[in-house]
């Protein structure tokens, strides 16, 4: 059964990158979905990225959803869609401005797949503005569950950065509900 898309379109505002004692420019990235897990961002951008977690963090006024369906992992793959009423726990990240471009291509935003959104994330107790986050393009109408493969990885970021058991429990049972839905349909 084919998916029906819905098309959002919101123009990306370009940030430049935030210049810190690092000697190299930086940004801050928000991830939610499999980027949460550093060993499998290590692997799309070549070197350990456990050093540049600054944190778990919250967006408010946005919740997950599994609105696109990926070729490469042949399932559906997490989104962040707004909703006042709710919020969603990831992970901030303070990543060198050279690793922009492989962490744009690895979430296909040269295809369209996903586009930049610039974010709020509390962390720490801290705000932190102009956060680099990635929401999909053509949303699907319906979520499509996860495969077993992405289902690991991203319940593994969650766990590996310490986001709080009760997020993860509910990441956990998200993400079951959808696979088990999926089956009863096949």
């Amino acid at each position: 059964m084919q998916q029906k898309k819905v098309k959002l379109h919101h123009p990306a505002k370009f940030v430049e990158p935030v210049q810190t004692n690092s000697p190299e420019p930086m940004f801050y990235y928000f991830a939610y979905g499999s980027c949460m897990c550093p060993v499998d961002l290590k692997r799309t951008l070549k070197e350990n990225t456990h050093q540049y977690v600054v944190g778990h963090a919250i967006l408010s006024g946005y919740r997950l959803g599994f609105y696109r369906y990926s070729k490469m992992r042949r399932s559906g793959v997490l989104d962040v869609v707004p909703d006042d009423k709710s919020s969603v726990t990831g992970v901030l990240y303070h990543l060198p401005w050279r690793l922009s471009q492989p962490l744009d291509i690895r979430e296909d935003v040269h295809r369209g797949g996903y586009r930049h959104e610039y974010v709020e994330v509390k962390c720490h107790g801290k705000i932190y503005r102009n956060v680099r986050t990635y929401v999909v393009v053509d949303k699907l109408k319906q979520e499509m569950a996860p495969s077993d493969w992405y289902f690991n990885v991203v319940l593994r970021g969650a766990v590996t950065c310490g986001l709080p058991e009760e997020y993860c429990w509910s990441l956990f049972n998200h993400m079951h509900q959808l696979q088990l839905q999926q089956q009863k349909a096949a």
